[in-house]
């Protein structure tokens, strides 16, 4: 009976929470409805000008022979070869950029610009991926715990020194943000413009693409078949992609515990609520605390 008095009482907020989920997604839709639809006609519209241009140009080029070539573009472009001038390249089943691949799958960012074809390959991929993916998320978490504990280590340094708890530990915060938005997107952002010939617009929206996870494969690094890439840019490019899941998963979780508390402090404000713990008390769950047992890592045993 309390348990179902608990779940009625907090409906109100879930169906806030929903409501603001939605219409968050549908502003999105609208927005990149507007921004993209037109452009869209316009290629579609450009794309079937460029392809009567084309039978008019080839005269032998008939309908089914622009199928056939298209058909040997697509294939080429799956297996990462290239149809410029008279060089071949390895295609994309190197060793290297296969690593990549691994990493892509158990990190669930899935480009999709070279996925298994055999069908061997595509049952050892759902195995891999099965326990990949679990071992992944447990290791990005050990890693984000961690350098939630340096953070967490030199904050309580400088408090020490300082006296300042708020000032000191928005002054960590801003730093390490800082430190990370340099090393895992602007240093990146660089180096891709200078080997892919992206834009710094493109480069940085593939970085945040890649990092989130959402992996749209509309850009992808290290896969283009008319540039040789050194062997040491696809160490660098799983490095990169591992470290910088951790710091942004970190990250998101800062963000999601503002949002929690932002949200506490309006339902106590404008709902009336009290707050169920007292002043001087715990703080609510947070990333923080997560990572209490790794503070015992930080600190000797105590002798009996």
């Amino acid at each position: 009976m309390r348990l179902m008095e608990v779940c009625l009482s907090r409906l109100p907020s879930i169906l806030m929470l929903g409501l603001l989920y939605v219409t968050y997604v549908l502003i999105g839709g609208v927005i990149f409805w507007k921004l993209e639809g037109d452009l869209g006609e316009k290629d579609i519209g450009d794309l079937l000008q460029n392809k009567k241009r084309l039978l008019v140009t080839y005269k032998c080029l008939n309908q089914e022979g622009l199928e056939a070539v298209a058909q040997v573009v697509q294939d080429a472009s799956k297996v990462g070869l290239s149809l410029r001038g008279n060089h071949t390249s390895d295609g994309f089943w190197k060793f290297t950029s296969s690593a990549v691949f691994a990493a892509t799958v158990v990190t669930t960012i899935g480009y999709g610009n070279m996925s298994p074809s055999s069908t061997a390959g595509q049952i050892f991929c759902v195995f891999f991926a099965l326990f990949g993916i679990p071992l992944n998320m447990v290791v990005l978490n050990r890693v984000g715990k961690y350098m939630l504990v340096i953070e967490r280590n030199i904050s309580g340094f400088l408090e020490g020194k300082t006296k300042r708890r708020t000032c000191t530990r928005f002054s960590v915060h801003l730093v390490s943000f800082l430190s990370g938005a340099a090393l895992f997107f602007i240093m990146p952002m660089l180096v891709f413009q200078q080997y892919e010939g992206w834009t710094l617009a493109q480069a940085i929206y593939y970085c945040f693409i890649t990092l989130s996870t959402i992996g749209f494969g509309d850009f992808v690094a290290d896969s283009n078949p008319d540039k040789a890439f050194p062997d040491w840019y696809s160490v660098l490019m799983a490095s990169w992609i591992f470290f910088g899941l951790a710091w942004l998963a970190l990250l998101i979780n800062h963000s999601s515990d503002i949002l929690e508390r932002l949200n506490t402090h309006f339902k106590q404000r404008w709902g009336g609520q009290q707050p169920e713990e007292e002043p001087g008390s715990a703080e609510p769950e947070n990333p923080e605390s997560q990572v209490e047992e790794e503070d015992e890592i930080q600190k000797p045993p105590i002798p009996e």
